[in-house]
């Protein structure tokens, strides 16, 4: 067939990962981020322990695992970026969907950059000793205070957190992404690990076990049913493109079933590890860990003062959700490029350069909405809370029941099972009731889940 005779949809030639592995580290890399770390111990927390976990792990079931794999399915089908893969699948009127989906993860790696810096930074100052040396909540509150009102720390951390991500996507899909994720990944893990020890071996230990695994029926508010249901959602790195792009990358031979379950497994792994760490520790000095976002500033600070190796525990620790803030970051930014590459010819250098320039501008705002933007707030909001409300409570739901409603409305249940076939031809003749899970997670519970998240952003329940 000549060049002039290739259909204009046919995929590119494009990059692949090099193993199952790698896949599964890189997804798992993005999906783990500061959602694990830094939000789920919190909400845990505050919302009943164990009740709370486990409306979160049948949320996961019936939300964030239906759209996750309808979203590396249209990926894989398509080997597109998701301007072109809902395009190719939903016809022409769908494209500016996948594009939407794109321009959010865009703007998530913009804000996420300025809050992952702030993790570069405090990971600078417990390396130095700063943040382990405090006599009370007070004063770790006042330091990260005079740290935020600090443009040049807030900017220059900004920047140096984004070139990090940029030079790891210069190196490429194998190169980079994948060969990044299969470091810090495990790296990742055996800090989570050493912690979670740490704090089990902690006075007190049991106190903080006894609150997370006893469930508290009474503090189960129905907005705790879908605070679970957003963690489960956004968790998995949802509605932003990235497990289109990442999905596209695979080869059409790969049982998803074996590469996609074991991300979930990971990435719930963490979350619980990371409130089993978080409790124990914090549990040991006496207080609870329901101090909300200032958990991580201003209470653990406090608390690695308080503790034997305070100084190691918070170098591990920040090391820790930073490896998870890079993984996260890179995957927000990879769609961007896909797109740039694959709908606009650039080359992966260019498109990788202007991703990162991009996102630093755009995330500037951010960086300084506590020193030199500290006054300027919309609906009293300061402007990186304003850009985290319009992303995880708008624009990601909105793109993820778009991909859920592709599959399972425009595309159809059994495109979705056929492809799901692939690379596992016996799956649904082993597992027949796969097929009853799937048609009802992907048509109805997944949408109708969604919709239910989207309204509580607009103040409905």
């Amino acid at each position: 067939m000549s060049k002039d005779q290739i259909p204009p949809d046919s995929p590119a030639p494009r990059a692949s990962w090099g193993s199952r592995i790698g896949f599964i580290f890189a997804v798992a890399g993005s999906a783990v981020g500061l959602a694990n770390i830094w939000r789920f111990p919190y909400i845990v927390g505050q919302n009943g322990g164990a009740a709370f976990i486990l409306v979160y792990l049948l949320c996961l079931l019936f939300i964030g695992f239906p759209v996750f794999i309808s979203e590396i399915i249209i990926g894989r089908s398509t080997c597109l970026s998701p301007s072109g893969a809902f395009r190719k699948l939903g016809g022409a009127s769908w494209g500016w969907a996948g594009k939407l989906t794109i321009a959010t993860g865009f703007f998530v790696s913009a804000f996420y950059s300025a809050v992952a810096g702030w993790i570069l930074g405090y990971l600078i100052e417990a390396v130095g000793g700063q943040i382990s040396s405090f006599t009370a909540i007070a004063d770790a509150r006042l330091h990260h205070q005079s740290l935020m009102e600090n443009p040049l720390w807030g900017l220059g951390f900004h920047f140096s957190f984004l070139l990090i991500c940029t030079l790891v996507l210069l190196l490429g899909v194998r190169g980079g992404i994948e060969r990044g994720n299969k470091i810090m990944m495990p790296l990742l893990f055996i800090m989570l690990m050493f912690l979670a020890v740490y704090g089990l071996m902690m006075p007190n230990a049991h106190v903080g076990l006894t609150y997370l695994l006893n469930p508290n029926w009474g503090a189960l508010t129905p907005q705790a049913f879908l605070m679970a249901l957003g963690q489960a959602f956004f968790t998995l790195s949802l509605g932003q493109g990235t497990m289109v792009t990442y999905g596209s990358y695979l080869k059409k031979n790969e049982n998803l079933m074996a590469s996609c379950v074991p991300v979930v497994l990971m990435d719930t792994c963490v979350s619980l590890l990371s409130a089993i760490a978080v409790f124990t520790i914090v549990f040991s000095v006496g207080i609870e860990p329901n101090a909300g976002p200032g958990l991580i500033f201003h209470t653990l600070p406090w608390v690695f003062s308080q503790i034997p190796s305070g100084h190691l525990l918070a170098v591990a620790f920040f090391l820790l959700v930073l490896m998870a803030a890079l993984t996260s970051e890179i995957s927000a930014m990879e769609p961007t490029i896909a797109y740039l590459i694959d709908d606009w010819g650039w080359k992966r250098k260019t498109a990788v350069l202007c991703c990162g320039a991009g996102a630093f501008l755009l995330g500037v705002p951010a960086a300084l909405s506590y020193s030199v933007l500290k006054n300027t707030t919309i609906s009293g909001m300061a402007i990186v809370d304003l850009m985290d409300l319009l992303a995880t409570s708008i624009l990601i739901p909105l793109g993820g029941f778009l991909a859920v409603v592709l599959a399972g409305w425009r595309w159809g249940i059994p495109q979705v099972l056929h492809h799901m076939e692939q690379g596992f031809p016996q799956l649904f003749e082993k597992y027949r009731w796969l097929i009853y899970y799937f048609w009802f997670c992907i048509k109805f519970s997944a949408p109708i889940l969604i919709i239910l998240v989207f309204l509580n952003a607009f103040g409905i329940f």
